[in-house]
């Protein structure tokens, strides 16, 4: 199980607990801001005192499990949500002392194919939590090329314990190498799971949950 903490020089923002990203109502907002930049120069960065800082951080589309969140280059939907005590990976079965999240999601691209990078799952209190590196990228949606126009599905799997669920979401985003200028776009999706809905899906967790196509 691999955890990354929210990184400290962010500030609460996002429905009270988002580090400093800025969400997809406020992409026309950015837009504007942009070209005041180029129209304005320093003067202009200064006006809209956007920093250094503030202009590396991902530009944020958000939406809820069943939506489609349209970030630009790329669409996400979450269809679906599971728990399981245990995954069967080709031919061996692996256990966890915690659960693990499997994430069914669609994909499309807007002009171009990209394939998605692994997701993070972001807690309500601001923990992330990588997609488990127990289960083969092959059998996840990471490996399935999203094209224009055509919508493609998979999973995604994570290994988290089961305080992590109540409010979390999920973070998509592109490889690094995909995407290299500032404000790199990113979808995210909150699961809607409250404390009840936690509760109940945990205690339906599959025994065996079988990723094998």
């Amino acid at each position: 199980m691999t955890t990354t903490e929210q990184r400290p020089e962010a500030a609460p923002e996002r429905r009270s607990r988002r580090p400093g990203r800025r969400r997809a109502g406020e992409s026309r907002l950015l837009g504007l801001a942009a070209g005041l930049l180029l129209v304005g120069g320093a003067m202009g960065l200064q006006t809209m005192h956007l920093n250094a800082g503030e202009m590396s951080l991902p530009l944020t589309y958000a939406g809820d499990k069943g939506e489609d969140v349209d970030a630009r280059r790329f669409t996400v939907r979450v269809d679906s949500v599971v728990a399981a005590k245990s995954i069967e990976n080709y031919s061996t079965t692996i256990g966890t002392d915690h659960l693990f999240l499997v994430v069914n999601a669609s994909a499309t691209s807007s002009r171009k194919p990209y394939k998605l990078a692994q997701p993070v799952l972001l807690t309500a209190d601001g923990k992330k939590f990588d997609a488990t590196d127990r289960v083969d990228d092959a059998v996840t949606l990471a490996n399935t090329w999203v094209q224009p126009d055509i919508w493609v599905s998979g999973r995604f799997v994570f290994e988290a314990p089961a305080s992590a669920l109540p409010g979390a979401s999920v973070v998509f985003g592109l490889p690094s190498s995909v995407v290299v200028e500032p404000n790199q776009p990113e979808v995210e999706i909150d699961l809607g799971l409250d404390e009840e809905g936690a509760r109940k899906l945990a205690a339906s967790a599959q025994d065996v949950y079988s990723v094998k196509k």
